[in-house]
């Protein structure tokens, strides 16, 4: 698969899923679009390769105007960036995402500050979000419905990520779509990959996310990076121990080194993904990672 193709997600017809090739890395955003009696879109990537989007919209022959949902499982920008250009473009859409991150995307300001914080020079895979109007924008909580005409998307609230994180659940087809609740998949190892950005990473909120969905039991997870994978048990107990080791190993470098841009540079240094990923994202993705890490442990610090 190659950036810029529209492919159906396994086991359906009538659900597809757009490389936007985020951080000009293949496969590595996934928009989703649901092609039945309410179109929808879950995510819309950063924006910088909104086009992908539009011409899967084309390809599909869905029109603009007849897009009626945008369902974002989160606000950072990675997955909703290109959220107000799809708005602007789809008069009749709204959006839908978690009330704690519904005044971002209405005054992105902050959000914007934080991502680029996070992402320091990978900012340029990004544009400046466009503000969404607050009439255009439906808050959602825990237990929602979201109703699209010829099915409905139940709504679990997974803050473990991010406090405004949802996964969106579409029993009759076994489809969860995940946002960065079950972490990155990886399909050239078959594994998932931590991501753990700052400011509000939190381990046991993240092994409780995965709970979560274990206890949804869906047949697909809809990836919000890398694509759609068949459900397996094992994948999900993997991540877990991935999640638990991933925040040990930080623990155990800061208190080896006693210096947090070391710990930074060691992981990156050390990154097994480059031959993955390339070499500027996977340097990009362990300063991000770590940095969420060491956040989070400082505030177990101050709790304590």
């Amino acid at each position: 698969m190659a950036i810029g193709d529209l492919s159906a997600v396994e086991g359906t017809d009538d659900v597809h899923y757009v490389d936007v090739g985020m951080h000009d890395t293949p496969r590595h955003g996934s928009v989703y679009i649901v092609d039945g009696e309410e179109p929808a879109i879950v995510d819309s990537g950063t924006g910088w390769n909104r086009e992908y989007v539009f011409d899967a919209l084309a390809e599909l022959d869905i029109d603009r105007a007849a897009l009626e949902h945008l369902l974002l499982t989160h606000v950072h920008l990675d997955h909703a960036g290109g959220a107000g250009y799809l708005v602007e473009a789809c008069p009749n859409a709204t959006v839908r995402t978690h009330e704690i991150g519904a005044p971002h995307l209405v005054d992105p300001e902050r959000l914007v500050e934080g991502t680029k914080d996070a992402v320091g020079d990978n900012w340029d895979f990004y544009v400046d979000p466009k503000p969404i109007p607050e009439a255009r924008i439906e808050p959602l909580a825990d237990g929602d419905e979201i109703d699209l005409g010829d099915r409905r998307l139940s709504v679990s609230h997974t803050p473990g990520h991010a406090p405004h994180h949802v996964v969106f659940f579409e029993p009759d087809d076994g489809l969860l779509y995940t946002g960065d609740a079950t972490g990155i998949y990886v399909p050239e190892r078959d594994e998932i990959r931590e991501t753990s950005p700052p400011p509000q990473f939190d381990l046991e909120g993240c092994l409780d996310d995965v709970r979560t969905i274990e206890d949804l039991a869906p047949e697909t997870l809809c990836f919000g990076h890398h694509g759609d994978v068949e459900y397996d048990s094992a994948l999900m107990a993997g991540y877990k121990r991935t999640l638990v080791e991933w925040v040990e190993a930080v623990r155990q470098k800061r208190a080896e080194l006693g210096d947090d841009e070391a710990v930074i540079a060691h992981f990156q240094e050390h990154s097994e993904m480059v031959e993955v990923w390339g070499e500027r994202k996977a340097r990009a993705e362990e300063r991000l990672n770590v940095r969420g890490v060491l956040a989070s442990l400082d505030r177990q610090a101050e709790d304590a």
